[in-house]
């Protein structure tokens, strides 16, 4: 499975990860802690749904939420950035998106944002997943943030 993938090759170049979760809701935290050993690189998790939790544990500028959107780029970046401050982690992802169901105005349902911080460098990507269901769309934003990460430290994109 992709996530043992990630904790051993984590636990290989001895880091920690970090994971701040809003659509997901510590799904990404969960699965990690589904593996043997896991507590060798998972340092902790947030589960920032509301945005006053984002800006208060995470330090996300509000500007950047009224700007941009809770579902944004930006915002899972500064999700992923500051996760890693607070817990020290070097490696942290930030996960904000629309499960469903319905869209918003100007956001569909099954966009979701995702922010990776490695060694203090960040990326953002958004996926659209579509309306898939709330569940659907939550456990693929898991597997797209394990094997972004994968990819990400094997290639050192970041």
């Amino acid at each position: 499975m992709r996530e043992e993938e990630l904790i051993f090759l984590l636990k290989e170049r001895g880091l920690q990860i970090c994971c701040a979760e809003s659509c997901t809701g510590g799904m990404l935290s969960s699965t990690l802690v589904n593996v043997v050993g896991a507590s060798d690189a998972l340092d902790m998790g947030f589960v920032t749904y509301a945005n006053e939790a984002k800006i208060k544990l995470l330090g996300v500028n509000a500007q950047t939420i009224e700007r941009y959107g809770v579902v944004s780029e930006q915002v899972a970046e500064q999700m992923a950035r500051g996760a890693a401050n607070v817990s020290g982690a070097q490696v942290a992802v930030g996960i904000s998106g629309i499960a469903g169901p319905g869209g918003s105005e100007h956001k569909p349902e099954g966009m979701v944002c995702f922010g990776f911080f490695i060694n203090g460098k960040t990326t953002a990507y958004t996926k659209q997943f579509g309306a898939l269901g709330r569940q659907c769309v939550r456990t693929r934003s898991c597997e797209f943030a394990i094997d972004t990460l994968l990819e990400l430290l094997k290639n050192e994109k970041i």
